[in-house]
């Protein structure tokens, strides 16, 4: 099934099921309030909203949907772990930042703790104070989790995913490096990240969800122009190894969300799911990186797509960058 949430004054939003062909929403706060409650109860209201959901398709129930009126699924999260499991996009940053390679980053996954308090919804304008930060966004795919026990096999953690996620992932290009040599790791080099409108049960994906990896290819476009398409099943590390590792020494609440980092392929005609990794690309072929960061009045669009059918199971991200006004 597919959920959603809509912006109301409560800060966790109202809960909605969504169509398949995202035309048409049933409220579901008479199931759960918002999505966060419903992954907090899910064994005991899972089966409520699948019957919603079925009632909606049967043409009952239904109202337009309207994404424009969505929150970021989850607008607070218990916490927001992201990783980075496609080694191709890991290899270019080390060389981006000067930065040596960890001796086990071939078995173990790299991961931070962002900010989980603010999430974005999908057409959400994006508010930074400076150009001069390296505006920068990361296209990727997330897992929101039920509890986790501590010490949970990627097998057992794999089977916590609830619901799956499309994420643009900001990031601040100019105020990373310095954290990262910190030793401390990222906090203002990683403002708010967003989210496509849909949350939704891994099933909804048929054949593109399988390995705990989400085999579709992610559309991003930047001020209209084609950016590039990169394949999610190009992970090194899967979502049961993502949330295992995540869960290593503590458990997770139910809420959690895990972040797969951004998509990248080795095949470079794929194009690129983030500004850094192109301008990597560009030193080694041209010496120097010729694209510049984002500017205020900038958009970005992105959808990960079904190349057999077209579809778009998530829906899309599309956002501006402003200027933050004090």
């Amino acid at each position: 099934m597919k959920l959603a949430t809509l912006r109301s004054e409560h800060p966790d939003g109202r809960l909605v099921v969504v169509s398949r062909d995202l035309a048409t929403m049933a409220d579901a706060t008479a199931i759960a309030a918002n999505l966060r409650t419903a992954v907090e109860a899910w064994d005991d209201v899972a089966p409520a909203l699948q019957a919603l959901h079925t009632e909606l398709h049967a043409g009952r129930h239904a109202q337009p949907f309207d994404p424009a009126l969505c929150a970021a699924p989850l607008p607070r999260a218990p916490q927001w772990c992201d990783g980075s499991a496609f080694l191709n996009h890991g290899r270019l940053m080390e060389k981006a930042f000067d930065i040596e390679p960890a001796p086990d980053a071939q078995t173990v996954p790299l991961m931070y703790q962002g900010a989980s308090d603010d999430f974005l919804g999908p057409q959400a304008d994006v508010l930074l104070p400076s150009e001069a930060d390296g505006i920068d966004f990361e296209g990727e795919f997330g897992a929101i989790v039920g509890p986790v026990p501590m010490a949970a096999t990627p097998a057992q953690a794999l089977g916590a995913v609830r619901l799956l996620v499309q994420i643009n992932d900001w990031s601040l290009r100019a105020l990373g490096p310095r954290e990262m040599r910190s030793g401390f790791g990222f906090l203002q080099a990683k403002p708010s990240s967003s989210f496509a409108p849909i949350a939704l049960t891994p099933d909804e994906l048929g054949e593109a969800w399988r390995d705990g990896r989400v085999h579709l290819r992610l559309q991003v476009r930047w001020n209209g122009e084609h950016f590039g398409a990169p394949h999610g099943g190009e992970m090194d590390f899967g979502f049961g190894e993502l949330i295992a590792h995540a869960a290593r020494t503590r458990r997770l609440s139910a809420g959690t969300v895990i972040g797969s980092g951004t998509v990248s392929n080795t095949d470079r005609a794929a194009g690129s799911a983030c500004i850094a990794e192109r301008r990597v690309l560009e030193i080694l072929e041209h010496g120097a990186p010729r694209t510049a960061f984002m500017r205020f009045g900038d958009s970005v669009q992105m959808q990960a797509q079904c190349e057999r059918t077209g579809d778009t199971p998530f829906g899309r991200i599309a956002q501006r960058v402003l200027q933050w006004q004090p």
